[in-house]
């Protein structure tokens, strides 16, 4: 096994040594006459954390258009309404993407492994083997998240065998247990090393940290299909030292440019608009007044908190169970999440510096006026977006969509704030906040963890206003308000009774501008506890989680969402059919089902033509057809 080992590195060293010859001459070795007992571990490792930043070819289809689509953290289409590009899967999976950065992690590990074995390690290659393994468990909970079943021992120049998802979990796991106990923090790393480690620089009881947290995460993964198991890999992991601050943050740097560090948002044709879903977490949520965060400019376009805004029939759509359908609003909102003018940025508010200006090649987002229209395309109504606050539903609007010259365009609708854009930020793989959540989560499901349930739960939102910044001064008035969001949910702990069923709202008739009344109901979501919840513990803190993720981690958002059911998603809208979501109907959108949402990425083609056995292996372990609609094993079933 060691000859086999060696060959299959010496085969992989020559080709991997010529894309980052810089680093080697950082320590000194000439990659041309490095052998494998010379090769830099940390050089695989470091390739592999790099490359997997996303240039902005893949970053645009797989954090953008796949995650943040279907994590509802952007409004869009596509992979939300079951349409995947196979194009898009492929380039993912294998073109040079997924299966190089887990081919270089899994070089380090095994580089690392053969250097030991011959007695020829540093001093810290034992600590930078249970960091390729760490770093490699998050490379495969992520195509995993993704796709469903995958091999455990894959990438390596072989066909690989896949796995079913439990095994698959049941090794990540065990390999996050079994490389933070085998740590060393006291080991000394050289300067020149501790470069090649973009997240941490090899501070070793940072790794522990984070392999202690994802354990967290992955165990809960399960809390659904496998309790005792997720309890017991939970409650083991919580005791050792965890992410909890912003020193301990997994996080990168990002770069302007076109390679692997280049933002993952940074592509200006994408709008990056505020979705639906989220937005109607915010408003409404934490009972801060709009006047009490913005200046007083902005003061005359605060509406009252029993105002629902402009009815517009013919172009807004109502099929759908957005409770915002059929309006829009023509100002902004009496209460709304402090956050939400931190991530997503009023339209026209121009001298805002994280106003996004993308796509610079064009006017757009200095255009706050645009039209509805008739049949015949003329106008009949000219709707001016300055300093108002808006989400389309996503879905199929029609006729009420082509004749709509406002709901999908960027300089009417709030877009995200330019820092997440500019490839300035750094990009947060885990951040403190989701740590505290699965503790609090944790502790509601009555598992024994280290700080009470209310505590972390209130330390997650504290850990994601400090990180949003700018709104700390008001977290006490945000942790004891009862006010609900448009979902029917509050921010106090200790405040649980349901919302109304609905409360009577002002309107106007958007063409004649008569007023109205209507009573305004709180969405039903039959995906968890039978729709009859929408204000308990375990609703505030994934409704919180959400919000905080925003907009660095789509893809948890995304599995909460599948795990759960929550928080709320509004169906798409169907006012015509959506032929990749065939069970939604004109007769059934205002209830919640499974069927409505993607469950993950159908396998590239590219698999079945290189491996059209293990393509066979996995779609018989995926325990249904390849297909975006097919629940994963952990999911909410």
């Amino acid at each position: 096994m060691k000859n086999i080992t060696k060959k299959l590195l010496f085969l992989t060293i020559g080709s991997a040594l010529t894309f980052s010859c810089s680093n080697f001459e950082e320590i000194n070795i000439d990659p041309k006459a490095a052998n494998i007992d010379q090769v830099q571990v940390e050089y695989f490792l470091n390739g592999s954390m790099i490359d997997a930043q996303q240039d902005p070819h893949v970053a645009e289809r797989a954090f953008v258009l796949y995650w943040k689509t279907a994590g509802r953290q952007q409004r869009s289409n596509g992979i939300a309404t079951g349409i995947a590009d196979d194009g898009w899967s492929s380039d993912y999976y294998g073109g040079g993407y997924m299966s190089k950065w887990l081919n270089s992690a899994n070089m380090a590990v095994q580089t690392a492994k053969s250097q030991m074995e011959a007695g020829t390690q540093k001093p810290y290659t034992n600590n930078s083997l249970q960091a390729a393994r760490i770093w490699r468990v998050y490379l495969m909970s992520e195509l995993a998240d993704n796709f469903g079943p995958i091999p455990i021992e894959a990438f390596q120049g072989v066909n690989p065998e896949f796995a079913d998802l439990k095994t698959v979990y049941y090794f990540l796991l065990k390999e996050l247990k079994e490389a933070s106990a085998a740590i060393d923090p006291s080991v000394k790393v050289p300067d020149n090393i501790k470069k090649l480690d973009a997240a941490y620089g090899y501070d070793y009881a940072k790794w522990k940290s984070y392999a202690n947290s994802m354990r967290l995460r992955l165990s809960m993964r399960l809390s659904e299909v496998d309790p005792a198991k997720a309890k017991e890999e939970f409650e083991d992991a919580v005791k050792g030292n965890i992410i909890t601050d912003a020193s301990t943050m997994f996080q990168i740097q990002e770069k302007p440019g076109w390679d692997a560090l280049t933002g993952v948002m940074s592509r200006e044709w994408n709008a990056q608009l505020l979705s639906a879903t989220l937005n109607n977490l915010y408003i409404g949520l934490g009972g801060i007044s709009s006047k009490d965060q913005l200046p007083a400019s902005f003061h005359a376009a605060i509406k009252p908190a029993n105002w629902m805004g402009l009815k517009f029939a013919n172009h807004i759509t109502t099929m759908t169970n957005d409770p915002g359908a059929g309006f829009w609003f023509d100002g902004l909102h009496d209460v709304i999440d402090p956050r939400a003018y931190k991530t997503f940025i009023i339209p026209g508010d121009f001298t805002n510096a994280d106003f996004s200006n993308y796509p610079t090649y064009a006017t757009d987002p200095s255009v706050t006026k645009r039209d509805l229209l008739d049949a015949a395309g003329k106008s009949v109504k000219q709707i001016e977006a300055k300093n108002t606050w808006n989400a389309g539903s996503l879905g199929a609007w029609g006729n009420k969509g082509s004749q709509n010259q406002v709901y999908t365009f960027s300089g009417t609708n709030p877009r995200l704030a330019q820092r997440y854009r500019n490839s300035l930020n750094k990009r947060v793989f885990f951040g403190p906040w989701e740590t505290y959540f699965l503790i609090a989560e944790a502790g509601v499901r009555g598992w024994t963890v280290p700080t009470p349930a209310k505590e972390a739960y209130e330390a997650g939102i504290k850990a994601s206003f400090d990180y949003v910044g700018g709104v700390g001064t008001r977290l006490s008035t945000y942790l004891n308000s009862v006010s609900y969001n448009r979902a029917g949910t509050s921010v106090s702990w200790d405040h649980v009774a349901e919302p109304p069923a609905s409360r009577v709202m002002n309107y106007a008739d958007g063409y004649t501008n008569a007023a109205g009344t209507m009573n305004a109901i709180y969405p039903k979501n039959e995906l968890y506890k039978a729709g009859a919840v929408k204000n308990d513990r375990l609703t505030k803190i994934i409704t919180q989680k959400f919000i905080a993720q925003t907009p660095w981690l789509p893809l948890e958002t995304w599995s909460d969402h599948r795990r759960l059911g929550l928080p709320f998603f509004e169906n798409p809208a169907v006012e015509i059919p959506l032929p990749n979501l065939p069970a939604l109907t004109s007769s059934n959108y205002m209830t919640s089902s499974i069927k409505f949402f993607p469950q993950r990425l159908k396998y590239p083609s590219s698999l079945q033509n290189s491996n059209p056995a293990g393509y066979e292996k996995a779609k018989g372990l995926l325990g249904g057809e390849d297909a975006v609609l097919t629940p994963l094993w952990w999911a909410k079933h």
